[in-house]
């Protein structure tokens, strides 16, 4: 059941319900554009409400498709370690245009990705008692670990081949 706003008798009115519904939103986090137009097609709002409304929140700057963006990165590399491809999914599922996202990960930096790739292995094998002889079961699961966080499988191998003889060699010293 779709909760529809009563009905009122001016325009007026409907647009400051569907503002009041943004900036509540916008209370709790930051929100893309397309995230809340959805919210007020969910709400019953027509398409020229929500328009205007969002086209006034973007003048004053509280929506900012841009700045999300960039926000998001930055907050998803360092408390999530995502990888580069994680993070083009996650934007393009929040609604965030296509040259937004070259624009914020152009200056993406591949050693930086395979640093952060490399600091999650490392962090994650201290944590793992190595078995005798046969690393492939644990390869496979840092690897796996990886990919899910959106590095591309050649680095994913390439950084827990050199971390596992890392670890073994330092654990034998």
């Amino acid at each position: 059941m779709t909760y529809c706003p009563p009905r009122s008798t001016s325009e007026a009115s409907r647009e400051e319900q569907a503002r009041n519904v943004c900036l509540r939103l916008l209370t709790a986090r930051a929100r893309t554009r397309a995230e809340l137009a959805g919210q007020l097609t969910k709400r019953g709002y027509p398409e020229y409400v929500s328009d205007k409304v969002l086209d006034r929140l973007e003048q004053v700057g509280l929506v900012d498709d841009a700045d999300f963006a960039e926000q998001w990165v930055r907050s998803r590399r360092a408390n999530a370690g995502k990888g580069r491809r994680a993070l083009i999914a996650e934007l393009r599922t929040k609604g965030v245009d296509n040259d937004v996202i070259d624009a914020v990960l152009a200056e993406d930096d591949p050693a930086a990705e395979r640093n952060r790739a490399e600091r999650l292995v490392a962090d994650k094998l201290r944590r793992e008692k190595l078995p005798d002889g046969d690393d492939a079961k644990l390869a496979r699961r840092l690897v796996g670990m990886l990919a899910r966080r959106g590095y591309s499988q050649t680095m994913a191998f390439d950084v827990v081949k050199v971390a596992l003889a890392n670890e073994r060699e330092r654990r034998q010293v």
